[in-house]
C-alpha cells in the first residue's frame, strides 16, 4: 500500500502518541507513545505548543528527505486523559483536514512482548482505552503503530502494570526501543504500510 493511496496529495499525516499527561505518568508503560512523539518533535527541530483548536499539543514539519521525499506530518500529544483520546484527535484532524488512512496512532500493547513493534491498518482497539476513545470517535481505518510492553506478571492487574514506570531492567533497553519505534513512524508515513512492516516486524 503507498502511502499516499487515496489521500489527498497536499495533506499531512496527523502522528498521535497515545498517553496521559502530567509529570506523574511520564515514565509509565501506557505512556510510551509520547515518547515516541517527543523523540520525533526532536527530530523536527520543533518544540510542542498548545493546539488552538484542541485539548492537544502539536509540533509541525517534514519527515523524510528534505526537498526530495519528505512528507508533512504533524506530531500530536493528546492532553486529554488516556480514555478520552479519540475528542483532541479528531479536533486535530478535522483542522488540519486529514483522510483518516494518514492518521496514526503509537501505543503500547500487551500482547506484544517487550520492544516488539507491530504496524498495521484497521482492526480492533484489543481493550486499549485511547484506541477504544479514538475508534469510537473517527472509525478503525487508522494506522497503529503498536509498542510491545509484554503481559504483567503473577497476578498484577493490567491498569496496575501500564500505570507504572518501565522496570530497570526495561530502561537500559527503552531509549533503543524508543528510537527504533519512531524509525517505523517515519517509514510508515514516508514509505507506505508494507515496505514499514517489511522492515520492522522482525
Amino acid at each position: 500500500m503507498a502511502a499516499n493511496a487515496g489521500a489527498d496529495e497536499n495533506a499531512p499525516w496527523l502522528v498521535a502518541g497515545l498517553g496521559n499527561p502530567g509529570p506523574e505518568y511520564a515514565g509509565n508503560r501506557h505512556n510510551v507513545g509520547f515518547m515516541v512523539a517527543d523523540l520525533l518533535a526532536a527530530r523536527l527541530g520543533g518544540r510542542f505548543k498548545r493546539a488552538a483548536r484542541a485539548q492537544a499539543q502539536v509540533v509541525e514539519g517534514r519527515l523524510g528527505v528534505p526537498g526530495v521525499s519528505s512528507t508533512r506530518v504533524v506530531i500530536a500529544k493528546p492532553l486529554s486523559y488516556m480514555n478520552l483520546s479519540g475528542g483532541p484527535v479528531t479536533a486535530l484532524r478535522d483542522f488540519y483536514k486529514v483522510p483518516l488512512e494518514r492518521v496514526v496512532a503509537v501505543h503500547d500493547e500487551l500482547d506484544i512482548d517487550y520492544g516488539v513493534l507491530r504496524l498495521k491498518l484497521g482492526g480492533g482497539d484489543n481493550g486499549h482505552n485511547g484506541l477504544k476513545s479514538m475508534t469510537k470517535a473517527m472509525g478503525p481505518a487508522y494506522h497503529r503503530v503498536r509498542f510491545g510492553i509484554g503481559r504483567p506478571p503473577g497476578r498484577m492487574q493490567v491498569a496496575d502494570f501500564v500505570l507504572k514506570d518501565f522496570s530497570s531492567a526495561e530502561r537500559k533497553e527503552l531509549d533503543y526501543f524508543v528510537d527504533r519505534a519512531a524509525d517505523a513512524v517515519e517509514a510508515l508515513v514516508t514509505q507506505g504500510l508494507e515496505r514499514a512492516q517489511g522492515s520492522y516486524h522482525s
